[in-house]
């Protein structure tokens, strides 16, 4: 196809797993008893891979995440990041990015950005040159200095993808991280988190409501059951890199997104 050919390959990514769930199932108590939320997921992630997890509302999607970020457990099953076992929150393997930015309002946005290291007292100059570095990645140059609530609800998220990266984790979590923003930043957002993550090399895990952000963003897209929660397909995104917005108009992205959808339509019945 020549619009294909006239974008340029994909960048090489390395065959060994970053993240690897086996057997993952999930109960919690509700109201009327035992609720299962996740049942018996398995997937591999390869290290430089950006790969986006979608599926109906209350499928497990978030629970999952938090499982991989160690900020939740498991009921049965394992999860290894670099081959060790995930059993708490580990920045220096994990870093995560929440739906919203959650910045603290006293704190300037470079201070936001310095605050992971604060907390485990790396030294100050250290601490400046890392949050100086990640502020310019996300294309904040200048705006070091601004509170949260003078930063629009798109410059805000940069400030926290930024949070997420100052400690240099290999892996990075992103629970739907543009939700909350209008359709044109979001669609920015995206473009630039595909800047950023080119830049870094990072592991990058998506979950996302967005089919269309989804088959954007992803190197593949693991779709999952309605609740309890399971992966019933795997959809290899075999678009050039870098994407370009005239995509989202090509057939084959059609396509791929009403592949997606049809199998979230289909189990949701």
């Amino acid at each position: 196809m020549q619009y294909m050919a006239d974008v340029k390959s994909p960048r090489p990514q390395s065959r060994a797993a970053a993240i690897e769930v086996t057997g993952l199932s999930h109960i919690y108590e509700g109201r009327d008893g035992q609720v299962p939320a996740l049942q018996e997921v398995s997937l591999t992630v390869g290290a430089g891979r950006f790969v986006v997890i979608v599926g109906p509302s209350g499928c497990g999607k978030t629970s999952l995440l938090m499982m991989m970020a160690g900020l939740r457990h498991q009921s049965s099953g394992t999860i290894l990041c670099a081959g060790k076992p995930i059993t708490g929150p580990d920045p220096n393997r994990v870093g995560v990015v929440f739906q919203e930015a959650s910045l603290f309002p006293w704190l300037t946005a470079l201070d936001n950005i310095e605050f992971p290291l604060s907390i485990r007292h790396a030294p100050r100059e250290e601490r400046r040159r890392r949050a100086d570095a990640m502020l310019n990645l996300v294309g904040l140059k200048g705006f070091g200095t601004r509170y949260p609530h003078e930063l629009s609800g798109g410059m805000k998220q940069r400030v926290s993808i930024a949070r997420g990266l100052v400690q240099d984790p290999p892996v990075l979590l992103m629970d739907e991280p543009f939700a909350a923003l209008d359709e044109q930043t979001r669609m920015t957002m995206g473009h630039e988190l595909l800047r950023i993550w080119d830049e870094t090399a990072k592991t990058v895990v998506f979950v996302t409501h967005s089919l269309t952000e989804a088959v954007y963003l992803a190197d593949e897209v693991l779709v999952m059951s309605a609740r309890p929660g399971r992966i019933i397909d795997r959809i290899d995104i075999a678009l050039a890199r870098p994407r370009t917005y005239e995509m989202m108009a090509t057939d084959v992205f059609g396509r791929l997104r009403e592949r997606i959808w049809q199998q979230i339509r289909r189990r949701s019945d």
